[in-house]
């Protein structure tokens, strides 16, 4: 992700970062008082990349704001403070509400799936990066029909995360 954010950065040098220290290149504040998202995968993100998640507010985490990993079946208490990160476009996610009286709101940074495709297009749309290197774009096309296997070589797998511990 640091490295496609950085080439677009070198090719749109007008554009500023939302955080000097991010590798994300997308940002959304979602404001209370009780932000709840319904069962849903951000499908414009990066389909291999992570997506932050931090949760604001005032809140019993116990009694309300818990993460919804659907396809893991999971259900995690998820206190103000705190952030996660999910690959948001694979996975199905959701929150619970919190209580009346509380207030919840979520901060969350990500990369659109569309700048890692301009960029790996030689920093043009894909119409250009067609008329102006047919024989290139052909052989691109081809390689991206794997691409969702060179994404999944990306995360770590069990046994390289134990061997961390």
């Amino acid at each position: 992700m640091q490295e496609h954010v950085k080439s677009m950065h070198q090719a749109l040098p007008h554009l500023s970062r939302n955080f000097q220290r991010s590798i994300f290149s997308c940002a959304t504040f979602n404001f209370g008082p009780n932000v709840q998202t319904f069962a849903h995968r951000d499908t414009l993100n990066l389909a291999y990349g992570w997506c932050s998640i931090t949760a604001l507010g005032w809140f019993d985490h116990t009694k309300g704001g818990h993460l919804v990993l659907w396809d893991a079946r999971v259900i995690i208490e998820f206190p103000a403070g705190s952030t996660i990160l999910v690959p948001s476009s694979a996975i199905l996610h959701s929150n619970i509400s919190v209580q009346q009286d509380e207030e919840r709101a979520s901060f969350t940074q990500y990369c659109a799936g569309g700048i890692f495709r301009w960029v790996d297009n030689g920093c043009r749309t894909k119409a250009e990066f067609q008329r102006s290197d047919f024989s290139a774009y052909s052989r691109s096309m081809e390689d991206r029909a794997q691409g969702w296997q060179n994404g999944l070589r990306l995360f770590s797998t069990l046994e390289e995360m134990k061997s961390y511990i």
